[in-house]
């Protein structure tokens, strides 16, 4: 296995990290629902920036989603 040092993070390489999280999260954890999944990539930072950078906003957020379970929801709004 080779280790690369990225100097520069482009749009391109964060968007490609979260889909192999995102498989991985799926091929592993079969215990969360697909909106779970949804759910839990508020924690991923670069996913709330790149839907800033295309101009939405956040406008509420919630300590839990609909169910009580506890994550956190951010619901946006184009501006």
């Amino acid at each position: 296995m080779k280790i690369y040092e990225v100097e520069e993070r482009t749009q391109q390489l964060v968007t490609s990290l979260l889909n192999i999280w995102e498989a991985s999260v799926r091929a592993t954890h079969h215990f969360l629902g697909d909106a779970e999944v949804e759910k839990i990539k508020e924690y991923v930072p670069q996913e709330v920036g790149f839907y800033e950078h295309l101009g939405f906003q956040t406008y509420k957020r919630t300590e839990c989603d609909e169910e009580g379970n506890p994550y956190p929801l951010l619901y946006m709004k184009l501006v």
